[in-house]
């Protein structure tokens, strides 16, 4: 009964991840068909799809947009992230938990409503919609999960060595750049990736706040809207390998991380 009870739960993930990566699997599929047409069968395999993306300047800018909106607010992520944890952590003010359940709230807030609600901020500011204002908003839905990162990877150990430098005559600054920042370099790079990572293929926010300069994932939107186009699984496949590229190596540093710690 065991052994069956194990084929059946087996078979139920594999029937699930299967049911899950299938759409993923024939976008990546066809990104290689030679023919015009991206419908079954497949019919034969070529790089032109590719060729015509990089030779395509709209998918290009575009893809530089997305490339430029997720490493700076990635770094913003970050930064923002790492103060707020560091803060909470070493020197734990009034209403520590209170403070870090405000800072992971908009974790639950639908990227809708924020984006809505970024857009209509910025509309009473009379702030044009850009990609400085894309930019602020994924720093919105990415510093919660940065700041979670950071702050799990901090722990009583790391005080105690920031401690002893400051012993022996550091001041802050150097407790911050030889110490604490070497100590929680994983932890930051896990959470620098995993912000560009989300910033990279976001599409709603992205869409409510820009006007003219658009990411790669609004101009696949914008692609698709006139109907299926092969140029576009290619865009979409490149997405989907970095995305997928940027989560194992956060996945990879996060686990590392954790068992230095036991």
């Amino acid at each position: 009964m065991k052994r069956v009870g194990g084929v059946i739960r087996y078979s139920y993930v594999v029937a699930v991840f299967g049911f899950i990566l299938l759409p993923v699997l024939a976008l990546v599929l066809f990104s290689f068909q030679d023919g015009a047409v991206a419908v079954p069968p497949l019919r034969g395999l070529s790089l032109r799809w590719y060729e015509a993306l990089f030779a395509d300047g709209r998918m290009m800018a575009a893809l530089r947009n997305s490339a430029l909106v997720g490493i700076t607010s990635a770094l913003i992520c970050t930064m923002l992230g790492f103060l707020a944890a560091y803060g909470l952590a070493r020197f734990r003010p009034k209403g520590v938990q209170a403070l870090r359940a405000f800072l992971i709230a908009p974790l639950g807030v639908s990227y809708l409503v924020i984006g809505l609600g970024l857009s209509l901020t910025f509309s009473e500011l009379a702030i044009g919609r850009s990609l400085i204002t894309v930019t602020i908003g994924h720093v919105v839905i990415n510093l919660p999960l940065a700041f979670a990162i950071i702050m799990s990877q901090m722990n009583e150990q790391q005080a105690r060595f920031e401690q002893a430098a400051r012993d022996l005559g550091a001041g802050e600054s150097r407790v911050l750049a030889l110490v604490t920042v070497p100590l929680l370099a994983p932890g930051l790079l896990a959470a620098f990736l995993l912000s560009f990572t989300l910033s990279w293929d976001e599409f709603v926010i992205a869409l409510l706040l820009t006007r003219f300069d658009v990411t790669l994932p609004v101009e696949i939107w914008s692609a698709l809207r006139t109907g299926l186009n092969p140029k576009t699984n290619a865009a979409g496949t490149i997405v989907f390998a970095l995305s997928i590229g940027m989560l194992i190596i956060t996945y990879a540093l996060i686990r590392r991380r954790l068992e230095k710690q036991r």
